[in-house]
């Protein structure tokens, strides 16, 4: 059982890693079809997006570095606990202002109700489906928002568990220097 508490870390940041890759995937699929069909519904919709895109980059990258860091055992300034416990606190809170922003800026989660002058659409496209595209791109855009969602939960979940686990941790966490003084 102490193996399961003491090394749930690096689960989390795979688990992390993963969901930031599936939403690098969604959000840069959404940014691609917006931008080649100019059919944003909002400038403001197009910036969360853009948001969750650069959020998706920035959980990669660094989740990725993290997991790397805890398999290898490095023990720089940058592989520290106190490292990943502030990139956690700034990733939860992208992953937060990103979701909480795009369910208020979206409207409801019945994707039936999308009208042809939903912007969703560009009815002057040689492959109009008025109904059947805006209900696939407001579907596309609920995904994105539940991924952020679990992002979010994933992140908080990783912090609070650190946050545990350096408090109830017997270790000593003194530098090296300072112990051969």
């Amino acid at each position: 059982m102490p193996y399961i508490r003491t090394h749930y870390h690096p689960i989390l940041f795979v688990l992390i890693t993963i969901c930031a890759m599936a939403e690098l995937g969604l959000a840069a699929y959404l940014i691609s079809a917006g931008n080649e069909n100019h059919n944003w519904p909002s400038a403001r919709y197009r910036s969360l997006i853009i948001l969750f895109e650069f959020n998706a980059v920035w959980t990669t990258l660094f989740g990725t570095a993290y997991l790397l860091w805890i398999v290898d055992g490095a023990v720089h300034v940058l592989a520290s606990i106190a490292s990943s416990i502030i990139w956690l606190l700034i990733t939860t809170t992208l992953w937060g202002v990103a979701a909480g922003m795009l369910y208020d800026t979206r409207s409801g989660s019945n994707c039936n109700w999308i009208s042809d002058s939903s912007g969703f659409v560009d009815p002057s496209s040689p492959c109009y489906q008025p109904q059947d595209l805006s209900v696939s791109r407001c579907r596309e855009t609920l995904t994105v928002e539940a991924v952020g969602w679990v992002e979010f939960g994933l992140c908080l979940l990783t912090l609070v568990a650190t946050c545990m686990w350096l408090r109830t941790s017997k270790r000593s966490y003194v530098s090296g220097s300072r112990g051969l003084v």
